[in-house]
């Protein structure tokens, strides 16, 4: 019941704007409504958390420049939790290894902000085929994100 009314209401689709500018870098592969699982130990200012687990759905869209993960918890709405270019220098807080079965994101919270401590992981669970695997330029990167990226999937607000 819970898939039809995401389905139903939107929530996991690519948001309208989003779509037309993937589609304007040349979409490699999209899927939408992509079952995740966010686990997250740690503290960040407003939770504290040991072994929480809990489950959205999302987006992930490669294109011949970037890789982009969404979250959605509303219709029409997407929080992104990865976007990086295949060609930027591979360092940073996050890891993302894209697989045949989706795409895993391992956060050090701590090198996000000096506030946060702990570990944060996303996992998006979708069949990529090989063909499209052999047309990504790597499937190991490595990225900075801000401490807002953090704050969306922890389900924190935070206003800056």
């Amino acid at each position: 019941m819970a898939i039809f009314l995401r389905r139903l209401f939107g929530i996991g689709k690519l948001p309208r704007d989003m779509r037309e500018q993937f589609d304007s870098e040349g979409i490699i592969y999209l899927a939408e409504y992509v079952a995740v699982s966010r686990r997250f130990s740690g503290k960040v200012p407003g939770l504290r958390a040991s072994g929480s687990f809990a489950s959205y759905v999302g987006s992930l869209v490669f294109t011949s420049q970037r890789a982009v993960a969404t979250l959605s918890s509303v219709p029409k709405v997407a929080g992104r939790t990865m976007d990086v270019r295949w060609s930027d220098p591979q360092q940073g807080s996050v890891t993302a290894e894209i697989s045949g079965r989706g795409v895993s994101l391992e956060v050090d919270v701590a090198a996000v902000d000096s506030q946060f401590s702990g570990q944060l992981s996303l996992t998006y669970k979708a069949d990529i085929p090989e063909d499209v695997l052999s047309r990504l330029p790597i499937r190991h990167l490595e990225f900075d994100v801000p401490p807002e990226y953090v704050y969306r999937a922890v389900e924190v607000p935070h206003n800056p």
